[in-house]
C-alpha cells in the first residue's frame, strides 16, 4: 500500500470525552521516612501534561489539525492549567466547569525512572444535564471527524445523543470505547477497542478468523461502518463493511511505553479520514504513528514529519515530495538524530544514466539527500521556451521514485541560494565543472561549517544530446 501525508492542517475535528490533568512530579530518594516505611522523595521538577480526551486533542494538535475539544471539568486551578497547555497548541476549549466534582488528575510521583505512587482526584459520576451534548451538536457542523473519548469518568453519558447529533450533521464518529456495554455505541462511525477490550465483550479469539467473525458479528450488531481492533505486537485488524479484512503488522522495533498509544491511534486516525484519506489508508498510518510513539517515553505525540521519514524507511512513502516548510520540519527532525543532510539542485528535465549514478554518488556523502528542482517558469528563463520538456510535478515523481533521493522540493527563484540558506545542508553538491566559490548556496553553507563537493557527470550523458537524437 503506498500511502501519503494529508495536509492536515485543512481539516477540523472535534473531540469529546474525559479530559484530564497528567501531572508527574520528579525527585530523587536516599532514605526512608521515619514516620512509616515509605520512601523520601525530594521534588526536583514537576511537569503538567494534558490527559485522557485532552491527550487524544493535544495529538491531533501535533499532526496540525485544528482541534476543538469539548469536557468537564472543576471550578478549580487544574481546570485553568488544563486548558492553558491546551490553548498554547492552538486547541479550541470548550470546558462546562461543574462545581461538585474536581478535575480529573492523576499525579505520579517519580524517582530514578520508577513510578512510585499515583494519587487520583475524580468523581466518576455521571453527568445528566446534556450541556456536553449540546455542545458538540454546535461545533460538529462542518468538522471533517468527531471523536468520543470514553475513558468512563462520565463525561459520555449521552454518548447515543452525541452519536445521533453527527450522523445527522453527516460528520463520522469515532469512538474509542471503554467498558463492556457496546451497545450504547450503536450507530457509529468507527470503533477502536484493544483487542483485550474487544475479547472482553465478544470472548476469546483463538486465531485471526475467529477475532474477524466476531468482529464482523460486532459490526453488524452495532450498525456500524467499520471496527478497528488495535493488538499491541500484532498490529492492528481493520473490518470495513464492503471489505476483506485488513490485517496490519505491527510497525515499532523497539517499546519503551505503551501509554497513550490508543489516543495517537484514534486522532491519526481521524485526522487522516478527515483529510479525506479511505479508512484503508487512514489506519495505515495510525498503525504507524502508533509504532512511533510507543518508542517515545510517557504520553506523547508525532508529527506528520516523523510520518513522512517512517514511509520513506519502509519503501510505502515511495514520492518524498514536500514544500519547504515540510522540508525543514525534516531535516531538523533528521538533525535530532544526527543525520548528515546532502543537498544538489537541478533541472532534471530528461533524467538520464548520468542522473542517477550522479545522485547516487552525491547520497554517499550523507544520510539524506534533498533534490531541489527549478519549478517551469525558471527552467523557461535558464533553458529558453521550448523548456522544460517534462513538467515540474513530472519531474519530481520521477525523482523521488530514485533509491538515493530522500526529499525532493521545488524552488521558483532562479537559483536555490534562499532555500539552501534555510536548510544548511551539511554537504552541498553541484555537478559539472564549477568551484566551489560559484556555486549558489556555497557561501552560507561554508559558512555554517559545511562542505561544497563538485561532482564530475558521466561521460556521453546530457539532457541536450537527448533532445538533439529526438529532433534528428
Amino acid at each position: 500500500m503506498t500511502l501519503s501525508i494529508p495536509d492536515f492542517s485543512k481539516t477540523r475535528v472535534v473531540v469529546a470525552g474525559d479530559v484530564m490533568l497528567d501531572q508527574y512530579l520528579f525527585g530523587a530518594t536516599s532514605r526512608i521516612s521515619p514516620e512509616a516505611p515509605v520512601p523520601i522523595v525530594h521534588v526536583q521538577q514537576t511537569d503538567d501534561r494534558p490527559g485522557g480526551a485532552a491527550n487524544v486533542a493535544v495529538n491531533l494538535a501535533s499532526l496540525g489539525v485544528r482541534t476543538r475539544l469539548i469536557g468537564a471539568v472543576g471550578d478549580d486551578a487544574a481546570a485553568s492549567t488544563l486548558e492553558r497547555l491546551l490553548q498554547a497548541q492552538g486547541i479550541g476549549c470548550d470546558f462546562a466547569r461543574v462545581g461538585d466534582r474536581p478535575t480529573i488528575t492523576k499525579t505520579r510521583v517519580q524517582s530514578r525512572g520508577q513510578q512510585l505512587i499515583r494519587l487520583d482526584q475524580e468523581n466518576a459520576a455521571e453527568l445528566r444535564d446534556g450541556a456536553l451534548a449540546d455542545a458538540l451538536g454546535k461545533a460538529a457542523k462542518g468538522a471533517g471527524a468527531v471523536v468520543l473519548s470514553d475513558y468512563g469518568k462520565g463525561a459520555l453519558t449521552d454518548v447515543r445523543r452525541m452519536i445521533e447529533l453527527c450522523r445527522n450533521a453527516q460528520v463520522p464518529v469515532l469512538v474509542d470505547p471503554k467498558g463492556r456495554d457496546f451497545d450504547k455505541y450503536r450507530g457509529a462511525t468507527l470503533l477502536t477497542p484493544n483487542q483485550g477490550e474487544f475479547e472482553a465483550v465478544v470472548g476469546p479469539c483463538g486465531s485471526n478468523a475467529e477475532l474477524a467473525a466476531r468482529g464482523w458479528q460486532m459490526v453488524e450488531e452495532l450498525e456500524l461502518t467499520a471496527l478497528l481492533v488495535t493488538r499491541s505486537e500484532k498490529g492492528m485488524m481493520l473490518l470495513e463493511t464492503g471489505n476483506e479484512p485488513l490485517f496490519l503488522s505491527t510497525q515499532a522495533r523497539e517499546v519503551y511505553d505503551v501509554t497513550g498509544a490508543g489516543d495517537t491511534v484514534i486522532a491519526t486516525l481521524a485526522g487522516a479520514l478527515a483529510s479525506g484519506q479511505s479508512l484503508a489508508s487512514a489506519s495505515a498510518l495510525a498503525n504507524i504513528a502508533a509504532g512511533l510513539v510507543v518508542r517515545k517515553i510517557g504520553v506523547a505525540t508525532v508529527t506528520p514529519g516523523e510520518i513522512q521519514v517512517a514511509l520513506h524507511q519502509r519503501g510505502q512513502g515511495g514520492r518524498g515530495l514536500v514544500s519547504r516548510d515540510e522540508l525543514l520540519v525534516l531535516v531538523g527532525e533528521a538533525r535530532a538524530r544526527k543525520e548528515r543532510i546532502v543537498m544538489t539542485n537541478g533541472c532534471f528535465d530528461i533524467l538520464h544514466a548520468g542522473h542517477v549514478a550522479y545522485l547516487e554518488e552525491a547520497k554517499s556523502l550523507g544520510d539524506r539527500l534533498i533534490v531541489a528542482v527549478n519549478d517551469d517558469d525558471s527552467v523557461k528563463r535558464l533553458k529558453g521556451e521550448a523548456r522544460p520538456i517534462n513538467a515540474l510535478e513530472d519531474r519530481m515523481l520521477v525523482l523521488a521514485g530514485l533509491a538515493a533521493v530522500d526529499w525532493v522540493v521545488p524552488f521558483a527563484d532562479d537559483t536555490p541560494a534562499a532555500l539552501i540558506a534555510a536548510v544548511l545542508p551539511d554537504v552541498l553538491v553541484k555537478g559539472g565543472d564549477y568551484r566551489p566559490e560559484q556555486i549558489a548556496g556555497g557561501k552560507e553553507v561554508l559558512e555554517n561549517g559545511g562542505e561544497v563537493r563538485v561532482l564530475n557527470f558521466r561521460d556521453g550523458h546530457s539532457t541536450s544530446r537527448i533532445i538533439d537524437k529526438l529532433g534528428g
